[in-house]
């Protein structure tokens, strides 16, 4: 199983990033890839404060049609990293969608955990993500040709209990983390939350990134990675827009868990 994982810098124009993004697609592609991952807000990564102008609800989607579109043009599965979807109290989803090579929907992942913080006595700012996000309320995997995928973004990344409830769904074989970490985060927590969240699971992590300043007051730190279920980093991004494609080898995953069945040696269930 080829995945290509991509690494993007979006800004707040749709048109721009589509262009962008199926260009990394198309790469990917010719590398051979069987499946392509995109980042979070790949279409549409706003500034500070900024509307969701594309926001839509799933179906009439501009993002997610470019997607389908591109998957049944290339024949290959396609991680909709996130787009924003329209919620009925006024507020967005950040959406996840992982649409099959006959450019279908196969499944639909709205974020769970929202980063709200006030770092006011630290000299900083409040933050709340909840004020334009609505959250999500369910787990999610896809059923696909080559196991199972099991869904999340970002921020969900420091939450273990999301991806041990992932890993006890049929098949799961590969986890997703589409995200846009912040630089300082990202420096000290994006690797060591990646390659726990694999070796605890035993799955294939895939988590597409975006990378580098997207306006004067936001940036991402990058490093789009794929990691084994041993913990083995298969591809990290270099600090530049562009797609790796890795060999993911399900037969060694299987020799992984049966030389560590931790799944049947678990005792405590939460």
């Amino acid at each position: 199983m080829r995945v290509g994982v991509i690494q993007m810098r979006s800004v707040d124009d749709v048109a721009r990033n589509l262009s962008a993004a199926h260009d990394l697609v198309r790469e990917a592609v010719r590398e051979g890839a069987d499946w392509v991952a995109l980042p979070e807000m790949f279409g549409f990564l706003r500034r500070e404060g900024q509307a969701f102008p594309c926001a839509a609800p799933i179906d009439e989607s501009e993002i997610l049609a470019a997607v389908r579109g591109w998957a049944r043009t290339h024949g290959v599965w396609i991680l909709g990293g996130s787009v924003p979807e329209a919620a009925a109290d006024g507020r967005v989803y950040n959406t996840s969608v992982m649409v099959s090579p006959d450019g279908r929907d196969v499944a639909v992942y709205r974020k769970i955990h929202l980063f709200d913080v006030d770092l006011s006595d630290q000299g900083g700012q409040p933050y709340r993500e909840s004020d334009s996000i609505a959250p999500g309320g369910e787990i999610v995997s896809a059923v696909t040709d080559f196991g199972g995928v099991g869904l999340s973004i970002c921020y969900d990344l420091r939450f273990p209990e999301l991806y041990r409830a992932l890993a006890r769904e049929p098949d799961v074989r590969f986890l997703t983390v589409p995200s846009a970490f912040a630089p300082q985060t990202g420096r000290d927590h994006w690797e060591v939350l990646l390659r726990a969240r694999a070796i605890e699971n035993q799955c294939f992590v895939v988590a597409p990134a975006q990378w580098g300043r997207h306006t004067p007051d936001r940036a991402s730190h990058g490093h789009a990675m794929v990691v084994d279920p041993w913990g083995k980093v298969l591809a990290d991004a270099p600090d530049e827009v562009c797609v790796r494609v890795v060999e993911c080898d399900l037969e060694a995953q299987d020799r992984v868990r049966a030389s560590l069945p931790v799944g049947a040696h678990r005792r405590l269930q939460p």
